[in-house]
């Protein structure tokens, strides 16, 4: 089931039109609409701080949002358009869209890894390589899982995690269809990869010699 969603605040924006938006501004404010769901578009205004904030934490227009308007209900919403100055590319104007539960959406969902004390590939060294910390999936609005799990249970040196490994939660699936794509995977440790290295450039040498004897 769906973990915590991020609350986002904002106000309702009494005005409209270019007037009401450059007084947002102004005022240190985003003017923002929220429409879909069956209901009427609401204005907003949202603080330029905390939309400036989500927006460098990344995949703001991929996140869940838990809108929280003054004297309403909150409602879950996705944003669909980020509107930017084209000199200073600051956001000017915020559209979200609001999502029933039925609704399907795309949203990278973290990947968690268990039992790492129960994989062989660790106990020798090995190293746990995240090739997808997060993975993209198609979700229902009101069954949003909360993590992806990776029993690493059995686990050694060499072993690969692919998307098939991973049981889905019902109703949701990867946007990467056409391939088994990698997760993780558990590779040598570095002294172990010198050595093999090594080993490997000894063999080729010992190879080349050989080859030049022959044809002396």
């Amino acid at each position: 089931m769906a973990g915590q969603i991020p609350d986002f605040n904002a106000t309702v924006r009494t005005g409209t039109g270019k007037g009401a938006a450059r007084q947002a501004r102004r005022e240190q404010l985003v003017p923002g609409i929220v429409y879909g769901g069956g209901e009427d578009p609401q204005p907003i205004n949202i603080k330029f701080n905390e939309l400036f904030k989500r927006l460098k934490a990344g995949r703001f227009m991929s996140t869940l949002f838990n809108l929280k308007v003054d004297g309403q209900d909150d409602v879950r919403v996705i944003c669909r358009n980020v509107q930017r100055d084209v000199v200073k590319d600051l956001p000017t104007h915020v559209d979200f869209m609001r999502l029933r539960r039925t609704s399907r959406i795309n949203l990278f969902i973290p990947v968690e890894f268990l039992n790492e004390e129960d994989a062989p590939g660790l106990k020798k060294g090995g190293v746990l390589n995240a090739v997808r910390p997060e993975v993209e999936l198609k979700v229902t609005a009101g069954d949003i899982p909360e993590s992806l799990t990776v029993d690493l249970t059995g686990l050694d040196i060499g072993d690969t995690v692919t998307i098939s490994n991973i049981t889905l939660p019902e109703g949701t699936r990867p946007m990467i269809t056409d391939r088994d794509f990698v997760i993780a995977n558990i590779s040598a440790p570095s002294g172990l990869r010198s050595a093999d290295d090594e080993g490997d450039e000894e063999e080729a040498t010992e190879e080349a010699t050989a080859e030049d004897a022959t044809e002396e």
